[in-house]
């Protein structure tokens, strides 16, 4: 097998796995504990970290905020690497249902997905059920497994404090190929060891690491009790987040998907 097969078939594996891992997810308990939401910015006040300016899609601003009993732990791993002489820039955060919903099909997001999976399927266009299932692995098509909406997830990129430039971790923020799950045998030895050493250090402050995504880091929720098989409910779900009155609620139908067979269609026309 050359290297192209070899890594096309890693990707399909991967992917394949990360799927498998959203049904079980999507099954595993759910007892929200209503606790609230807390801003990450101002918890980092002292802190060298950074946030990212760009609106998630359209013209929808990030919402840099995570559950009040996550930010100490958020807060601790963030000095961490400032001692180390990294900054943590968070590059996302909570998501409303409909910023998680715009994700998927948002420029930059949709169709880098849908080049991989056309290198994937051999430069044919893919079906609409294959593209929604690798959406499902890399973007979360329903609110229960996208866990950002459960204010328990952040996605990050690491920098160095010295020279400014991004910590190698063999592919920016977003990067959509073969190179995107955690353990890629596609990425350099020195990029290999950055991501097990951040995802190391954001262990040890309470965190999980997706294995399908190098940037994607959460606690408390499905994702992390299903991980580590504690045999406990989650206790963060999906939630809608009203920021002006500082109220949460649960979603309604949080296994419900976000987007139809019919979308996608449409979507990969418009993208081929």
């Amino acid at each position: 097998m050359n290297e192209q097969n070899e890594r096309r078939a890693y990707w399909t594996q991967q992917m394949e796995q990360a799927y498998g891992f959203m049904e079980q997810v999507l099954e595993y308990p759910v007892e929200e504990c209503g606790e609230s939401m807390a801003s990450m910015i101002e918890a980092s006040d002292g802190l060298e970290i950074e946030f990212a300016a760009t609106p998630i899609a359209g013209d929808l601003p990030r919402v840099f905020d995570l559950r009040e009993g996550l930010i100490p732990h958020f807060v601790a791993a963030a000095r961490e690497m400032n001692e180390r002489g990294w900054i943590m820039k968070v590059e996302d955060g909570f998501r409303s249902l409909e910023m998680q919903t715009a994700l998927a099909k948002r420029p930059g997001v949709f169709d880098a997905v849908l080049k991989s999976v056309v290198w994937e399927n051999g430069g044919e266009t893919p079906s609409r059920e294959l593209m929604l299932r690798r959406l499902s692995a890399l973007c979360a098509t329903a609110p229960k497994v996208g866990t950002h909406m459960s204010g328990s997830a952040i996605d990050i990129s690491v920098f160095s404090r010295d020279t400014g430039k991004e910590i190698d971790r063999g592919g920016p923020y977003l990067e959509m190929s073969e190179l995107t799950p955690m353990a890629s045998p596609f990425i350099s030895q020195e990029a290999a060891e950055n991501r097990r050493h951040i995802a190391d250090l954001l262990v040890r402050h309470g965190f999980v690491a997706y294995p399908f995504e190098f940037w994607h880091y959460n606690a408390g929720d499905a994702y992390d009790e299903f991980m580590n098989k504690t045999g406990r409910p989650a206790r963060y779900g999906a939630i809608h987040w009203d920021t002006a009155n500082a109220t949460i609620t649960p979603v309604q139908n949080p296994t419900q998907g976000l987007h139809s067979p019919q979308e996608i269609e449409a979507c990969i026309a418009a993208f081929d």
